[in-house]
Formats: C-alpha cells, structure tokens, sequence
C-alpha cells in the first residue's frame, strides 16, 4: 500500500552499494492508490516569520479493510496511527542505504505495536 516499491534484501546485504541487485530477495511493487493517513489543516500560525500550518491527523484513506491471512505494508506513520487497532499493518524495517545514504530497500519487515 506504498507509492514506492518495497526492496527486501538478505540480512547480510552492506550499505553503500549503488548497485541494487546484490542481495535482493523480493520486490513489492507499488500501489497505484497508496493508503495514507488523512490530514485536516486547523490553523496556520507565524513562528519567527515561518507558516507553522497545524493539522490532526486522521483516519486511513485508502486502507483496505483487515483481511484473513493479508497483510499489508503502509507507512510508519499509518501503521503507528492504528497500531492499537490494526495488527495487519507492516513496515520497513533495518532499511538498506545507498552510497550516499539514500534508503533503497529494507532488510525485514515489522509490525508496530
């Protein structure tokens, strides 16, 4: 349920490397309609000149519902949002980096609690 595919790598694959394919396990493609969590603007204040906007944060747009034996990937800040509710959503987790410290994959995935 992300934008961007999910490259899952074995556990013993270095950062640093440009090259994507040395350890790669598996390729999640992207969704064309990602889940996200639902921002409602309140109020913009100036801080020192700079337009702080506040926002709450909040439901799933585009979440499927929980189904039997599925899991889903989402952001952190969805899974984090409904982690009281949801024991279906996963995240990247010990995320690969390339040379110049870009995040190109993950080594697992986790379930926030």
């Amino acid at each position: 349920m992300t934008p961007h595919p999910i490259r899952l790598y074995a556990p013993d694959r270095p950062d640093g490397l440009d090259d994507l394919e040395p350890g790669l396990r598996l390729v999640i493609e992207p969704e064309p309609r990602p889940a996200r969590l639902g921002v409602v603007p309140l109020i913009t204040e100036y801080r020192d000149g700079i337009p702080v906007e506040l926002v709450q944060y909040g439901t799933a747009v585009g979440l499927p519902r929980r189904a039997e034996g599925v899991s889903y990937i989402v952001s952190l800040a969805l899974a984090l949002a409904l982690a009281p509710r949801r024991d279906d959503l996963l995240v990247p987790y010990r995320e690969v980096r390339n040379a110049s410290g870009t995040v190109i994959g993950c080594r697992q995935l986790a379930q926030p609690v």
